[in-house]
């Protein structure tokens, strides 16, 4: 989603160099582009449009940072906003008292699910934690195969079996783990 928005803005803000002040023309033309990238990527529409009239009305009129160009300025408040939208302080990780503790990644295909489970179990080892990786993504086998390769270059368990169906797949490694 992120690569999708940063994509089109970048192609958006060219425009908007040597300008002084965000003028209104140049806010409509992002924030369409940035609607349809976040549409594409299925956030919800409310979402969408709140975050959209956020952006618009911190970013209409204002005058540019002398350290900034008016496009590098709109891209500030974008993300600025994206922080506080998505959450300006991190929470923390909460654990099951009693383990294991489970976390289920999911996400669109490409989306980088299996990448990102790699760096959260390293993470998550890093903090003390045991983390053991499973892909119930039984439908495509390099999935599994590539979460395999992960853990190898992080010297960190996946949990392999030959079971396809993907709820005794969760099972047997729940089971593994305790």
């Amino acid at each position: 989603m992120f690569e999708n928005l940063s994509t089109r803005l970048q192609k958006i803000l060219r425009d908007l160099k040597g300008e002084g002040r965000i003028s209104e023309h140049h806010v409509q033309e992002v924030m369409r582009e940035i609607r349809m990238a976040l549409l594409e990527a299925d956030v919800n529409f409310k979402v969408v449009r709140d975050f959209v009239a956020e952006v618009k009305d911190k970013a209409l009129g204002e005058d540019v940072l002398k350290s900034l160009t008016p496009g590098q300025q709109v891209v500030k408040i974008v993300r600025d906003e994206l922080v506080h939208l998505l959450g300006d302080e991190p929470e923390p990780v909460s654990f099951s008292k009693v383990p294991p503790s489970c976390l289920m990644m999911i996400g669109l295909q490409g989306s980088g699910k299996t990448t990102s489970t790699g760096k959260l179990a390293a993470w998550l080892a890093k903090n003390g934690r045991q983390p053991l990786m499973l892909s119930v993504d039984v439908y495509r086998p390099a999935a599994i195969k590539q979460l395999e390769v992960i853990g190898e270059s992080l010297k960190l368990p996946v949990f392999e079996s030959a079971e396809m169906d993907p709820v005794e797949r969760v099972l047997q490694a729940l089971k593994h783990c305790r």
